[in-house]
């Protein structure tokens, strides 16, 4: 059974809500955008059209604002509304990402008459509320109001003691990334990647199991996995640091050595980052490396 996410935790902003509505249907997106709209709870609607496109909005690839939360310890966005139903990754799909996050957003599922068996499952993932289709204006209303409630009572970062407070912003080590693949979604996890390649406005991910494009660059990937212990070494490459088993010399500089055995990989140093590098393979890890 998926784990039920925790409590949202609160952006305590008079302003409104920043919500993100997810449907594959175009008809279906602009009628719950426009239902969201007209509460005075909510600021803000984002939209996406599949659950990969929601990924990477929460992700920050698009909003500044939604990145700026995330390095605040807030959630990316205060609600999601998502349908079940689509394509590659579904609403569920969603929703089991969603939990791994350390500051999750509420979430209400917007579902069709057919797929009422899911909500069992639903509510197992920590779905707040459900809106069955065809969706009408009351019912919406009534899910923005126990977001909005959710929100309201739940405790600010500020409030919290222990790791998480000093690190807010810090990922989890569940963090996964979609990943497209001949029409098939799949769902990669951080801890998986050995290291990371630049490919232009890409980005590859090389696990033990193979490799994965995905659409973002090095460098925003250098910012949000720096508290997960990956370290740029060269302009092209970012590595696991707990992952790099040597440190050598070559003919042409510094290199370092993922892995061991048949599957160990060898990558170069540059110049500029081998001074970094050397203290940090030397300086004491951080807890949970």
């Amino acid at each position: 059974m998926v784990g039920k996410m925790p409590d949202t935790v609160s952006t305590h902003d008079n302003t409104g809500l920043l919500v993100l509505a997810v449907d594959d249907e175009a008809p279906g997106l602009s009628e719950i955008k426009f239902l969201l709209e007209s509460s005075p709870h909510i600021r803000r609607v984002l939209t996406a059209f599949d659950a990969a496109e929601a990924l990477r909005i929460l992700r920050g690839d698009y909003e500044q604002e939604v990145m700026a939360r995330t390095k605040a310890g807030l959630p990316p966005v205060d609600a999601v509304f998502a349908d079940i139903n689509m394509p590659g990754l579904s609403g569920m799909d969603l929703a089991r990402v969603l939990s791994a996050f350390r500051y999750p957003p509420a979430l209400v599922f917007v579902t069709g008459v057919e797929e009422r068996d899911a909500l069992v499952t639903a509510f197992d993932v920590g779905a707040l509320d459900f809106i069955n289709k065809p969706i009408n204006e009351e019912r919406v209303l009534k899910a923005i109001s126990r977001v909005a409630d959710r929100v309201g009572r739940t405790a600010a970062p500020t409030a919290q003691t222990g790791p998480a407070a000093q690190n807010p912003a810090e990922p989890t080590d569940d963090e996964v990334i979609p990943v497209e693949l001949g029409g098939t979604i799949k769902l990669v996890p951080r801890a998986t990647v050995r290291y990371v390649e630049a490919q232009g406005d890409y980005a590859r991910l090389h696990t033990q199991d193979g490799s994965h494009l995905v659409r973002i660059p090095l460098a925003q990937l250098e910012e949000r996995w720096a508290n997960a212990g990956f370290v740029r070494i060269h302009r092209s490459y970012l590595v696991a640091l707990p992952l790099v088993s040597e440190l050598r010399m070559t003919a042409n500089g510094y290199a370092v050595v993922i892995g061991t055995g048949e599957g160990a990989k060898e990558l170069p140093v540059s110049r500029r980052h081998t001074k970094e590098l050397k203290e940090r393979i030397v300086r004491p890890p951080k807890s949970g490396w």
